[in-house]
C-alpha cells in the first residue's frame, strides 16, 4: 500500500481489512468453507471458547469434526467495532449463537448470545487471527414448533453457568466436554481479565 496517503487512510483501510477478516472466518465457519476458514489464522493463535480451546488450525478440524456429527452453529453477528494499533488490532462484536436440536423427540432451537473478542496481526503484509475468545452473556431454548414442552427441568441445569447453561447443556448432550470457568457476564471479573488481556496485548487503552 502507498505510504504517501494520509494516515486516517491507511487507518481505514486496516479497519476494513481487519472487518472482512472477522466476516469471512465467521461465514467460512458456517458456511463448511474449512480452507478459507484455516487461511485466516496465524498457526500460533489460540481459540477459547465453550467446546474447544486450542490453536485456531486446531479449531478448524475441531469444526469440521462438529460439522460431521451435525451440530450446525449458526451465527447472527453484529457490527464489528476494530481498534487499530500499528500492526495489532482488536475486533469487537456481539453475536448470538444458534444451535438446532432434538431433545428426547422434541426439536429445539438454542439461542447463545455472547461478545466475540479478536485479537488480529498483521504479518508479511498479512492480516490473521492470533486470537479468538468469547464473553458469554444468556442463551435461551425454544421449540421449533409452537406449542410442544421443552424436555428440560430444573434438575438438568443444575451447576451450569447462568451465562451459558443452555449451550452447556446442549453441548454435553452431544459429547462435548465444556469449560465452566470462560468469561461471562455472571462473572464480572472474567470479562474485566480477558479485556485487559486483549487490549493490553494491542497496547490500547480500555
Amino acid at each position: 500500500m502507498r505510504t504517501d496517503l494520509p494516515q486516517s487512510v491507511l487507518d481505514a483501510a486496516d479497519i476494513v481489512a481487519v472487518t472482512q477478516l472477522v466476516l469471512i472466518e465467521r461465514e467460512s465457519r458456517d458456511l463448511g468453507r474449512w480452507d478459507q476458514m484455516r487461511d485466516c489464522f496465524h498457526p500460533d493463535s489460540r481459540v477459547r471458547v465453550s467446546w474447544f480451546t486450542g490453536t485456531g488450525l486446531e479449531f478448524v478440524s475441531g469444526s469440521i469434526d462438529m460439522a460431521r456429527r451435525n451440530v450446525l452453529a449458526k451465527h447472527r453477528l453484529g457490527p464489528i467495532l476494530v481498534r487499530v494499533a500499528g500492526d495489532r488490532a482488536v475486533a469487537s462484536l456481539s453475536a448470538i449463537i444458534d444451535i438446532p436440536a432434538t431433545l428426547s423427540g422434541v426439536e429445539v432451537q438454542l439461542s447463545s448470545h455472547a461478545r466475540f473478542l479478536y485479537r488480529v496481526e498483521r504479518r508479511a503484509e498479512r492480516w490473521r487471527i492470533f486470537s479468538f475468545d468469547a464473553i458469554y452473556m444468556r442463551d435461551e431454548f425454544t421449540t421449533a414448533i409452537p406449542g410442544l414442552t421443552l424436555p428440560i427441568t430444573p434438575a438438568d441445569l443444575a451447576g451450569l453457568r447462568p451465562s451459558y447453561r443452555m449451550l452447556s447443556y446442549l453441548l454435553k448432550t452431544q459429547g462435548y466436554e465444556v469449560n465452566s470457568n470462560l468469561p461471562g457476564e455472571d462473572r464480572p471479573a472474567t470479562t474485566d481479565a480477558l479485556n485487559r488481556e486483549v487490549y493490553g496485548w494491542a497496547g490500547i487503552a480500555i
